[in-house]
């Protein structure tokens, strides 16, 4: 090797140094990024958008009175002459712009989930069938809000109780079964099944058959305020079920086989649900948003990043079959395990193929907010046709 070609090879090395010494621009911050034309939403032009209509006229009332933004998109939304998916797709190009989400490490990809309204076998009255309590909220829980005062607490679920003159965390799951049954005289309804019960708390809602054939609503009312944990993480980490094969089905299927662990493993999940009757039957339950949920149209979201009623395209795929699952669908609901930017939970109704695909739905996915226009002005650089 020749001096010139040492040199060459020297100074070419430092340019590449030179032009690498510059920092590297770091990813950009989780939550809603740019906005991106309506040729990124795959799938668009061939959902059958028209079947989420339905779940904007739900919360229009509510929306309406927040924003005038809203007002506006609702009023042409209830005018009687949005009734097509062309009609329905023209509307909301007038008025909203899509924006991608972004999540950890500057990805636009996360895991979307599912659930559904189940329904379980209960009475009003205790015996030797049903003897597993659903309970409604309690009223010696206290709900603490420091958000005045502490701003870092204003979105923080607080609850707790009165102990020898110290307000103290509210029971755990695993304090409120226990043999002191510290919430007695508050039960609500009594359940045949304590697997159903447990992942009727998972659900949030659902429906109760009577023993004579009638049924009830069952909604949410408050939580605990003890963090919620996904007991299928434990059964992976002990050894009891593949990482592959988790689902609300086999995990069901490992407690209902394994009742002298059963406990031990719900009670790692301390959260804990407190209902409420509820009377509108035709309807689906209601979410955070206080608004009947619609099959396979609204979504659970983490609202510390999405607002809810926020429309969010989904784009992802069904379990097993990896069919691509592209629609539009409607932030209207929460969830304690629903948390972080790229992060949805379908609701996918009731029946047998709703428990089926909130079983094992898991899948990878990206969401697109759709933003009221007035509220952002970052498209102008957009160049879409």
């Amino acid at each position: 090797m020749g001096p010139l070609f040492v040199r060459l090879a020297l100074l070419t090395g430092m340019a590449l140094l030179a032009g690498c010494s510059g920092k590297v621009a770091p990813p950009p911050s989780p939550g809603l990024g740019p906005a991106v034309c309506w040729d990124n939403l795959r799938g668009w032009n061939t959902d059958n958008l028209i079947e989420a209509k339905q779940a904007l006229e739900h919360q229009c009332p509510r929306l309406a009175k927040k924003s005038e933004h809203w007002k506006t998109a609702c009023d042409a939304l209830t005018s009687g002459q949005i009734d097509t998916n062309n009609a329905l797709s023209a509307l909301l190009k007038q008025h909203f712009q899509p924006h991608t989400l972004i999540g950890l490490q500057g990805k636009n990809e996360g895991l979307i989930t599912g659930y559904y309204e189940p329904t379980l076998r209960g009475s009003f009255n205790r015996d030797t069938t049903y003897h597993y309590p659903l309970y409604k909220r309690p009223e010696q829980m206290l709900t603490i809000d420091f958000g005045d005062r502490l701003p870092e607490l204003k979105k923080q679920r607080l609850r707790g109780r009165i102990e020898n003159n110290r307000v103290v965390p509210f029971y755990s799951r695993q304090e409120i079964d226990s043999s002191k049954q510290p919430l007695k005289g508050e039960e609500l309804l009594w359940i045949d099944d304590p697997n159903a019960a447990f992942f009727l708390h998972i659900q949030g809602s659902g429906r109760v058959e009577l023993p004579d054939g009638s049924l009830v609503g069952v909604g949410y009312a408050d939580q605990n305020g003890q963090p919620y944990y996904a007991i299928g993480k434990a059964l992976v980490k002990r050894g009891y079920i593949d990482a592959a094969d988790i689902s609300l089905q086999s995990i069901r299927a490992w407690l209902e086989s394994n009742p002298a662990k059963a406990d031990e493993i719900k009670n790692l999940n301390p959260s804990y649900i407190f209902f409420t009757l509820r009377h509108d039957m035709e309807n689906g339950p209601r979410g955070s948003l206080n608004v009947p949920l619609t099959p396979e149209r609204s979504i659970a979201v983490d609202r510390s990043i999405i607002p809810l009623g926020t429309p969010v395209w989904v784009d992802t795929e069904l379990p097993k079959s990896k069919q691509p699952y592209q629609r539009l669908m409607i932030a209207q609901d929460t969830g304690g395990a629903i948390k972080g930017p790229v992060r949805a939970d379908v609701f996918f109704g009731r029946g047998e193929r709703a428990e089926q695909l909130a079983g094992h739905m898991k899948q990878r996915g990206q969401l697109y907010a759709l933003i009221p226009k007035q509220i952002t002005n970052n498209t102008a650089d957009l160049s879409c046709n």
